[in-house]
């Protein structure tokens, strides 16, 4: 080979090789744009190309872009993520076409797991553009139950209050602690602990930070002052990543029991079953999560083997059962005592029939502490949309004094009992707020069919005195969309008569949403112009049935 060969050989390897240190030598800033690209793009100006390298994580058109770019080994030195953020799920667009999200239980899944070794394990620096991203605020905390369990299982009154309050900051998953928690062993994350400015002005900051600053700080993994001075005012604040001798790694390693793609369906569950032998206190902490993967097996996942046993084994724990149903029975919130109720079903705790007795008594509790509330009522019609416990009727113990009041029977009339129906609705035509909440509940599961119960309620609503609860009474009849002329006639006469604009307008609303061409006639519309009352509120819902009686 001549020289000159052997000198073009040796000078094109020098700078392939050069190239390949130039190109190893930048720092790579990922962006999960799901919102606004403003702070990307701010980024993207004024880094040089010639130390940064900028990858856009978000494949339009593809919901697994996540796991794709695991797939391409993609690793970040920087992340960028910008989106509305929900205070708890998931970061989303304000555009209602886009259909590219990002979960936080999809973030917490790749921090946790080994399937995407790459792509968070070298960041240094993390941007979260969007509200309450490091909001400091604990979503969930310990119930009055918590503290009574811990009473129970032999705890004086003050460690049970101690041990409350170091499962509340153990469990609280402030959104703070869940991206320290995901981010981990990141030493600067930058996120907003309230409201977050727009994609455009936080842009016009980020441009004259670097500006000013230069973008010498960027993925050097230290918290930057002047970043910090320039969104002052705006909340924005740094934390970095949960290490080792943090004390919450216990609990980060709890949570990626359920989030580990590297674990086995068996594994997960055995480690439910070790949960459940916990202090009961600590499993009403993590019911959200137990729940959610409990959800997730399918009925072919039951019947693989090796998970079959696992549920097995923690069928047959009749120590963990026993404490159990003791903490779900002495629930405060019966919602949350249902999800219980719920979950054992799941794990092989409660047969059908079980559980259709513990629901009951649970209802039997609530109208025996006077406590039925329209939540109780929403949620008892709920539980019963299949009307499985329509045959449990006979299981209530009800007194007299039970009997009688509005609330129990909104109870029984989500159970289908016809006597408490009638009850119920009429309770739509009461002068008390409050019970035209209970009967406003029950008719969304139960709407109004019958036209001799429409005339009824019509005729009960009109003579109602012009308060709160008529105009309560008047929007839950406008979802009823009725179509008896004579009720609608009814309620057209109704109007001039009526005190307050707020009825009018009332009025209107269940005539826009009924069958109002059979009463489309001059005189109602020569009615409603001569006799509607002033409102502030411009053009209403009087105006909107005018033009459509016209156009009649």
């Amino acid at each position: 080979m001549s020289t000159f060969i052997k000198f073009f050989f040796l000078t094109a390897l020098l700078a392939g090789a050069c190239a390949h240190d130039a190109n190893a030598d930048k720092k790579t800033v990922c962006s999960i744009t799901v919102n606004s690209p403003d702070e990307k793009e701010a980024f993207r100006r004024s880094l040089p190309p010639n130390k940064y390298q900028f990858v856009e994580l978000v494949e339009r058109g593809r919901s697994d872009w996540l796991e794709s770019a695991c797939r391409q080994g993609i690793r970040c030195d920087v992340l960028v993520i910008s989106g509305h953020y929900d205070g708890g799920n998931e970061f989303f667009s304000e555009h209602l076409e886009a259909r590219e999200y990002l979960p936080v239980a999809e973030m917490e899944r790749v921090s946790c797991s080994d399937s995407c070794p790459g792509l968070f394990s070298q960041l240094k620096e993390v941007y979260l553009f969007g509200c309450n991203t490091m909001n400091p605020e604990a979503l969930k905390s310990a119930s009055a139950e918590v503290g009574r369990s811990l009473v129970r299982s032999g705890y004086s009154r003050a460690d049970a209050e101690r041990l409350s309050r170091a499962l509340s900051a153990r469990h609280g998953e402030s959104s703070r602690d869940r991206m320290r928690l995901i981010f981990k062993d990141v030493p600067v994350i930058y996120g907003f602990s309230s409201v977050a400015p727009l994609g455009p002005t936080a842009a016009s900051f980020l441009g004259r930070h670097f500006q000013s600053a230069g973008a010498g700080e960027v993925g050097s993994g230290r918290a930057s002052a002047k970043l910090l001075s320039q969104f002052s005012g705006h909340s924005l604040v740094v934390a970095n990543g949960l290490s080792d001798p943090d004390p919450r790694m216990a609990y980060r390693q709890d949570v990626c029991h359920f989030s580990d793609d590297r674990l086995s369906p068996e594994q997960k569950l055995a480690f439910v079953h070790q949960l459940l032998r916990r202090e009961m206190a600590e499993v009403r902490m993590f019911l959200d999560r137990i729940e959610q993967y409990s959800a997730s097996l399918t009925e072919a996942d039951r019947q693989a083997p090796a998970v079959s046993r696992a549920l097995e084994n923690i069928a047959r724990d009749d120590a963990s059962r026993t404490r159990y149903f003791d903490f779900t029975r002495d629930v405060d919130q019966p919602a949350v005592r249902a999800r219980m109720l719920e979950l054992a079903a799941r794990l092989g705790w409660l047969s059908p029939a079980e559980k259709r007795a513990e629901i009951m008594q649970m209802i039997n509790d609530q109208i025996a502490r006077g406590a039925v509330t329209p939540a109780e009522v929403d949620l008892v019609c709920s539980l019963n949309k299949a009307h499985g416990l329509s045959q449990e009727l006979d299981r209530l113990r009800l007194s007299p004094t039970q009997a009688s009041k509005v609330s129990t029977a909104a109870v029984l009339a989500c159970l289908d009992s016809a006597e408490a129906r009638a009850q119920a609705l009429l309770a739509l035509t009461s002068p008390n707020d409050e019970e035209v909440q209970l009967a406003q509940v029950y008719l969304r599961y139960h709407p109004i069919a019958d036209v001799n119960e429409v005339r009824i309620v019509t005729s009960g609503i009109a003579r109602m005195n012009g308060s709160n609860a008529q105009v309560r009474a008047l929007n839950t009849l406008a979802f009823q969309q009725l179509s008896d002329p004579q009720s609608l006639e009814e309620l057209a006469r109704l109007f001039p008569l009526a005190a307050s604009a707020g009825v009018q307008t009332a009025i209107a609303g269940v005539l826009i949403r009924s069958d109002y061409k059979s009463i489309a006639k001059p005189e109602l519309v020569q009615t409603l112009q001569r006799h509607r009352l002033p409102s502030s509120n411009g053009q209403d819902l009087i105006d909107v049935l005018i033009h459509r009686l016209q156009a009649q």
